[in-house]
């Protein structure tokens, strides 16, 4: 049987009743109620749990913060990843207002709040996407492995955002002819190459250029600025290999390394760079040529093409060149078919040449 006394502070006001639940074969439960009627309410439930065989502990996950777990989570859990992109939605995680409430408070109307609230700051699908399968990870881990196992997974009770649907932006007419004449007039010398680069090989800026992005966690230096943290490194001369006409990745988004072949032209622009002391191919990082290749388009009259999209118009390519899913996949570097076609719209006309 429960039993419940009343609890006072040191100056004898009372402040609300003790709870404390004994059973054999199950360790004492004790907790405070502002009114007489939630602890007998506790207590009910607490009892028949432990009659039925299904009471489990909650006082790990119920004295625990989110914040604290996502401390945890970071230092166990993510070092073991294969792609260290996690760390960022950590650490985003831990900026925002849920992070104060204790595990077990947290239900699926608190996450789904969130996420309404990156909604409206703007946030895209895919980016709330890889939030929410942090928490939900986050407290698998928490229940399996931190002796949580009274936890329900809020994830498990709100849908992930509809994704839009996949770009089809591609160089038409002779938008190449004129980005490439506009790239000429640069002042960044590393345009012209990196766009040609991407077109040929179908890498990811990231991939080809080193990358830095706001820290996600707000931190700011002694200036009061908001850090700045490196994502990439970009393409290193010590992965390209001239004479079988590779680059290898030894880290890509997706997790996995990838050696990708290389096309003449893409041979041809290598030899033409110099060689940097640092070791990167391209002496760039991707803030300079996103904001020269933005100036660039303007300037040729092109309109809604992302340096993104030349990854795309690569990818097409290769298709309209004739290799097949398998053999675009192991260049391309995406995982599932699916996701390949996503980025594939072929040329009708194209496909008619080969038609006969």
């Amino acid at each position: 049987m429960a039993s419940i006394t009343p609890s006072y502070d040191r100056e004898g006001e009372h402040i609300g009743w003790q709870v404390a639940v004994r059973k054999k074969g199950y360790p004492p439960q004790y907790k405070t109620f502002r009114t007489r009627k939630a602890g007998e309410a506790w207590a009910s439930v607490t009892e028949s749990e432990m009659v039925r065989g299904v009471w489990r502990d909650r006082s790990e996950a119920e004295s625990t913060t989110l914040k604290e777990c996502l401390e945890r989570y970071l230092a166990e859990v993510t070092p073991k990843k294969k792609s260290k992109g996690e760390g960022w939605y950590v650490k985003a995680w831990m900026t925002r207002p849920i992070a104060s409430r204790f595990m077990a408070s947290i239900r699926g109307k608190d996450l789904a709040s969130e996420i309404r609230a990156m909604e409206s700051e703007g946030k895209g699908a895919n980016h709330i996407r890889l939030h929410r399968a942090v928490i939900s990870n986050l407290f698998n881990v928490a229940r399996r492995e931190w002796g949580m196992e009274s936890l329900e997974n809020p994830a498990d009770f709100v849908s992930n955002p509809k994704l839009p649907q996949g770009r089809d932006r591609r160089l038409v007419d002779n938008e190449e002819e004129r980005l490439l004449a506009e790239c000429d007039k640069s002042r960044n010398p590393w345009l012209r190459p990196c766009v040609i680069f991407a077109i040929e090989t179908a890498m990811r800026a990231g991939e080809i250029v080193e990358t830095w992005k706001q820290d996600p966690a707000g931190a700011l230096d002694a200036d009061g600025k908001h850090l700045q943290v490196k994502v990439s490194i970009g393409l290193q001369w010590s992965e390209v290999n001239l004479k079988k006409r590779t680059a290898h990745l030894p880290k890509t988004k997706n997790g996995d390394a990838r050696t990708v072949p290389l096309s003449s032209r893409a041979v041809t622009v290598l030899e033409a760079l110099p060689h940097n002391l640092d070791g990167r191919v391209f002496g760039t990082t991707y803030n300079g040529i996103h904001e020269s290749y933005v100036r660039a388009c303007r300037r040729a009259g092109i309109t809604g093409l992302t340096f993104h999209d030349l990854r795309h118009e690569a990818t097409s390519r290769l298709f309209e060149k004739g290799f097949n899913p398998m053999e675009v996949s192991t260049i391309t570097g995406h995982k599932t078919l699916q996701m390949l076609k996503r980025y594939t719209h072929l040329r009708a006309e194209d496909l008619a040449k080969r038609m006969g």
